[in-house]
């Protein structure tokens, strides 16, 4: 009986200890956890500054293609013009 309440009591015993462990652990993981909460807050973006910085990009691209489309309007109209014979003057 002795032997039993003693390896009941060494098994508990055992399982206590692992549960300090574990809680020691969860705290430096709460605390890793926070470092990189701050590391990724410091470092990256927001959703609200994407979105912002998207849409900047985004009208500076439509700006360029109307630049390239009137561009391309002026070329067809100067090889437009230079299909054509000039008119000659009448003597």
């Amino acid at each position: 009986m002795l032997l039993i309440v003693g390896a009941l009591f060494g098994a508990f015993w055992r399982i206590w200890g692992l549960i300090r462990e574990a809680s020691g652990k969860g705290e430096q993981a709460q605390t890793d956890l926070a470092a990189h909460k701050l590391h990724v807050a410091e470092h990256y973006v927001s959703k609200q500054g994407h979105r912002e910085a998207t849409d900047q990009v985004m009208e500076a691209i439509g700006a360029v293609k109307t630049a390239v489309e009137g561009t391309n309007l002026r070329i067809d109209r100067m090889w437009e013009s230079h299909g054509k014979p000039a008119p000659r003057a009448r003597q």
